[in-house]
């Protein structure tokens, strides 16, 4: 079970996170929009932390910072900007999501092999092949 519902909860929050950019107001900017997002994940991110630490210093916790959440605070404002846009460019829901994780999945073949030395087999290549075979069914 730990095993399982860590992707259970990716899969949910990406099915109503999908929903939600999907519906931002066209005629709103998507900026404008993500710092009411993020305001709402800050505050929901710190009554987590303190419900699962039972009231330890979250300020103790900063002193273990590296620059990965910086870098994430950045790269997650383009992965949202980026399918807010998306969206009001006309893309669905289903292809949308279908051709960003197409891609993502190969580019991460490629991280991880020269960043993490994980081994590009044979099955993950024929896995990149039906992932672009894929590709070419679902945009015509």
């Amino acid at each position: 079970m730990n095993y399982i519902w860590p992707i259970a909860l990716v899969v949910v929050s990406n099915i109503v996170y999908q929903i939600c950019a999907k519906s931002v107001p066209r005629d709103i900017d998507p900026f404008a929009s993500l710092t009411v997002t993020y305001l709402v994940g800050a505050a929901a991110s710190a009554i987590a932390y303190f419900i699962a630490n039972r009231g330890e210093r979250l300020i103790s916790e900063y002193g273990k910072l590296n620059w990965a959440p910086f870098v994430l605070g950045l790269v997650i404002v383009g992965l949202e900007v980026g399918f807010i846009y998306a969206y009001k460019a006309g893309w669905s829901v289903s292809k949308a999501s279908v051709v960003q994780s197409s891609f993502l999945a190969v580019a991460l073949l490629f991280v991880g092999f020269f960043l993490y030395r994980e081994a590009i087999t044979v099955s993950k290549v024929a896995g990149i092949v039906i992932c672009l075979v894929g590709l070419f069914f679902i945009n015509k």
